[in-house]
């Protein structure tokens, strides 16, 4: 017997076996999970609105890459600890020690299969996700044109960003007694009746509401008391597709490919430096100001405004740490660290997986399927604690997505080398 064995090929082509069947399982398990979640309440919601089901099966399938994206990881970890904890339970790792062969047999083919899921499924989340809702938006773009009930329900009220639509019967492609209510970019509210609408898409410019027998009153945001109207048989009422498909229209970070999300981000930093540069200026104008006012003392005529001065001055300076406190940078940068925390987590689970199957000692698949769960609850909980720390709070966005990522790999290596002493 060779003690000094520490890597059989055999068992190596075995376990690697064996994880991957145990990933497949687990991976149909949280599929079908986000599956239901995500994909079939949105089919559901559609196909009330009698939409033909070939073109809700399309949505489905554009949909599907974000559902593979967030179970690979799960299920990788499921899988793992599956796979081990069956292994021990059986006495099989057991066996391999007692022949000389090191825990490497057992650590090395786990961290491959952890790089092989990490990078299916970094692929999934940075090339087809962004491909597939491309096509989603599209898709739903043409199902609304021809079924304007899917986002203008008959006998509703829909509120947008600066319009409130409200809607009679909806019939084929007509929508009845339509009342809009909007802002203007020049600041004037309008009130808009018509007796029928007909939904129409015109490409690149935009969707448009073609408004039959229509009245039309605007006013003064200041002066409401100074109004005009008109009526007309028809009127073409133009509708920003951000507003009216508000919730797919537009493609957040969350679809976009990491390095797309990387030029936004520089965008972002550039334009956010060049604003932080124009507020320090006026912060050291206003410190300019109000510094002389104090050397000029009480004989100088703009002594009575240094109380106002030095309001404008704390003013410039609140502004300017808001303005630093960019949101909208903070979500992208989000979103691009966990382009990679998410995928990667197959691997860092690897440590943790493999230490806690090898404490298994009875009905391991079992035993190994239940901690999958709860610590998928919990990574999954953190995840979501750091994403709302890192928005509200201005926290790390780097720390807030990685830190989940940490915890597993310091407790597994923790683990994993108290395992091994005993």
């Amino acid at each position: 017997m060779n003690h000094s064995r520490s890597v059989s090929w055999t068992l190596f082509r075995y376990i690697v076996t064996e994880a991957l069947f145990s990933f497949f399982v687990s991976f149909l398990f949280f599929f079908f999970i986000f599956f239901v979640n995500q994909i079939l309440l949105l089919a559901q919601e559609i196909l009330t609105k009698r939409v033909p089901f070939g073109q809700v099966a399309l949505l489905v399938l554009y949909a599907l890459p974000s559902v593979v994206a967030l179970s690979a990881p799960f299920a990788s970890m499921v899988g793992t600890l599956m796979t081990v904890g069956r292994m021990s339970s059986d006495n099989e790792i057991l066996v391999m020690l007692s022949s000389g062969l090191s825990y490497r047999t057992i650590y090395l083919p786990a961290l491959v299969v952890g790089i092989i899921i990490s990078i299916f499924s970094f692929l999934t989340n940075d090339v087809l996700l962004p491909a597939g809702t491309i096509q989603f938006n599209k898709l739903h773009r043409t199902i609304l044109v021809s079924t304007p009930a899917l986002e203008l329900e008959a006998n509703s009220v829909k509120r947008f960003k600066d319009t409130i639509i409200v809607t009679g019967e909806v019939e084929g492609g007509a929508i009845g007694n339509v009342l809009i209510l909007d802002r203007t970019g020049d600041g004037e509210r309008r009130v808009i009746l018509a007796k029928n609408a007909r939904l129409r898409d015109w490409g690149s410019e935009g969707l448009s509401l073609d408004l039959n027998a229509a009245f039309i009153q605007s006013s003064k945001e200041m002066a409401r008391y100074d109004y005009d109207y008109a009526s007309s048989s028809f009127l073409r009422y133009w509708v920003p597709q951000e507003d009216l498909i508000q919730t797919v229209s537009s493609i957040t970070p969350k679809e976009m490919s990491s390095t797309d999300v990387l030029a936004e981000i520089r965008g972002k930093r550039a334009a956010l430096n060049r604003l932080l540069e124009e507020r320090l200026n006026q912060i050291g104008l206003r410190a300019l100001e109000a510094e002389r006012t104090l050397r000029l003392g009480p004989d100088n005529e703009s002594w009575n405004r240094r109380t106002s001065q030095f309001a404008e001055l704390q003013r410039e300076i609140l502004e300017y740490r808001a303005i630093r406190q960019d949101r909208s940078l903070l979500y992208y940068l989000l979103e691009y660290y966990r382009k990679f925390s998410i995928p990667l987590g197959a691997f860092s689970f690897v440590f943790l997986s493999v230490a806690l199957g090898l404490m298994t000692k009875k009905s391991g698949q079992t035993v190994g399927f239940i901690l999958g769960l709860i610590i998928a609850v919990l990574y999954w909980a953190l995840l979501l604690g750091g994403q709302t720390v890192g928005i509200r709070l201005g926290f790390s966005p780097f720390w807030s997505m990685w830190t989940p990522n940490i915890l597993a790999v310091t407790a597994g290596v923790i683990l994993s080398i108290v395992r091994i002493r005993k």
